[in-house]
């Protein structure tokens, strides 16, 4: 009786054991499938674009196409409310974008940058969007898998080790085929086909989940029609200030960058609050309930203010490295591909484990100020490789390598400058990011919903997305050389504005947002 009673537990832990290594390598796959859209929507993209022969400035038009990253809270609730026949709530909306973005990968592969750059912009936005699309299934896929606060832990390294997999395919493998093959149409045809796989694999391999998440209060029909009014807003508001410059004498295809950009940051700043007030009008519930419920906390406002500037020079000086590396510096794809990209990512890793580890020990404020000053500091790197150049302290040359899915058939130099450029802003890069991270989770565990959460999250790459077109035509009017001394500029008010707002962080960490005032 006893051996059969063993029997039974050894069985019954090895079910659960097998059920547990399901869920974390479901954990592993969203996580690749999330993070391989990414690049294909920035660097990657960058790097097409600079070989195409695009313009700086142009380039830096194109960052505007991950606006979808920085407002994916908006319509995730009607992936929530509405679920795609047969497959189920996640898994359908999973299956669906995965497909979506496969079609639009290949269909992007046909179209030249240089020879039809609206229609491609238009493309990679519509790229950009079903990324943003994907990622919030796979966010609320793993809260509904991973209902075990054991598996809370070893399921966000899964992810974010997946995640990191699929940017090193993406930004750092896809440069060495780029390189090789001469053609960024093949690498997005090749990467469409991937994406193909992956939709496959979560068909087949995805468990599917209970519906967990909360009902919404308001109707469907509500829901929807307040989306529809919010975009009408959107679109208005764009129109608007589009013709009122025009009737000022403006011309939006004007050969000065800077009337261009002025165009486009007059749109998005009519837009934006247009949107909003459509929203209210049409009374898009989510959406007001979320702002409204954000807005009222005491100090909202400076917080806000801190999560845009902190991760700001950052960002800058970010925004146009592989431009930088490629046309200023004339490295080769395959160079920038290994050394910015694979090396990069790794080194951005070891940055956030040395991070996490640093802040068992440093309080949030002070990881925040000392990890913030590292990465203002990084960005003087790029300004001594951009005066010194390509060579400036030797190199080392990479042999040729063969790991099945990419290859080098002849050696590579790696800069040793650039090496040691970029070890320093992925370290602190990485350093940041988590201190960073750290900050959205205390205002989000202690004092705010998961949607206040999506919210910060969504502002939080505001500097990313946005700061791009400024710095494509900044770096044509000031060269690559002042612009990288201006990053620094840029970095320093989100370091001030940590020590201005130390007692406030001292008191988020000790008894949570809820009592932080702020004054």
């Amino acid at each position: 009786m006893a051996a059969w009673r063993f029997t039974v537990w050894v069985g019954v832990n090895s079910v659960l054991s097998l059920g547990r290594v399901h869920r974390l390598a479901a954990v592993l796959l969203m996580g690749f499938a999330s993070g391989l859209p990414l690049a294909l929507t920035g660097q990657a993209l960058q790097a097409w674009l600079t070989i195409d022969g695009v313009n700086i400035a142009t380039i830096g038009f194109f960052g505007l196409v991950g606006i979808p990253y920085t407002f994916k809270f908006l319509w995730a609730p009607l992936m929530d409310r509405f679920e795609p026949p047969w497959l189920g709530r996640r898994r359908g909306w999973l299956v669906l974008s995965q497909l979506s973005l496969a079609a639009t990968l290949c269909f992007m592969s046909t179209l030249s940058p240089s020879a039809q750059p609206v229609l491609f912009g238009q493309w990679a936005v519509l790229l950009a969007f079903l990324s943003a699309s994907q990622d919030v299934v796979v966010d609320a896929y793993r809260a509904d898998l991973l209902l075990d606060k054991a598996e809370h832990g070893p399921g966000a390294s899964m992810h974010v080790f997946g995640y990191r997999l699929a940017m090193i395919l993406s930004g750092g493998i896809a440069l060495i085929w780029a390189d090789q093959w001469q053609s960024w149409a093949r690498v997005y045809a090749v990467m469409g086909g991937v994406m193909v796989g992956a939709a496959a694999a979560s068909l087949v391999f995805l468990p599917r989940v209970r519906g967990t998440s909360k009902a919404l209060t308001s109707s469907g029909w509500a829901e929807i029609s307040g989306f529809l009014a919010m975009l009408a807003g959107a679109f208005a508001g764009y129109y608007m200030a589009r013709n009122l410059l025009i009737v000022f004498g403006l011309e939006p295809d004007s050969g000065n960058h800077w009337v261009q950009l002025f165009f486009v940051m007059s749109e998005i700043a009519a837009a934006l609050p247009l949107a909003w007030w459509f929203a209210r009008l049409v009374r898009f519930e989510t959406l007001n309930a979320s702002l409204a419920s954000y807005f009222s906390q005491p100090g909202a406002t400076l917080f806000l203010l801190l999560i845009i500037l902190y991760k700001l020079g950052d960002a800058f000086a970010g925004s146009l490295t592989t431009a930088f590396l490629i046309k200023g510096l004339a490295f080769t794809q395959a160079e920038v591909g290994i050394a910015n990209k694979i090396i990069g990512i790794w080194l951005t890793i070891f940055g956030a484990l040395l991070g996490g580890v640093l802040m068992i020990r440093l309080r949030l404020y002070r990881a925040l100020l000392v990890f913030g000053v590292l990465q203002l500091l990084s960005n003087f790197g790029f300004y001594f490789i951009a005066i010194l150049g390509k060579g400036a302290w030797g190199s080392v040359e990479t042999p040729p390598f063969d790991w099945v899915i990419v290859s080098l058939d002849h050696a590579a130099s790696l800069d040793f400058l650039l090496l040691a450029v970029v070890a320093a802003e992925n370290i602190s890069g990485g350093m940041g990011t988590v201190a960073f991270v750290a900050l959205l989770m205390a205002l989000c565990n202690h004092r705010f919903t998961a949607t206040h959460y999506a919210l910060l999250s969504a502002l939080a790459a505001v500097g990313r997305i946005y700061v791009s077109p400024v710095a494509g035509v900044l770096t044509e009017t000031i060269g690559w050389q002042a612009f990288y001394l201006f990053s620094v500029v840029v970095a320093l008010p989100g370091v001030l504005m940590v020590w201005w707002m130390r007692r406030h962080l001292l008191a988020l960490a000790e008894v949570g947002p809820a009592n932080a005032e702020i004054d």
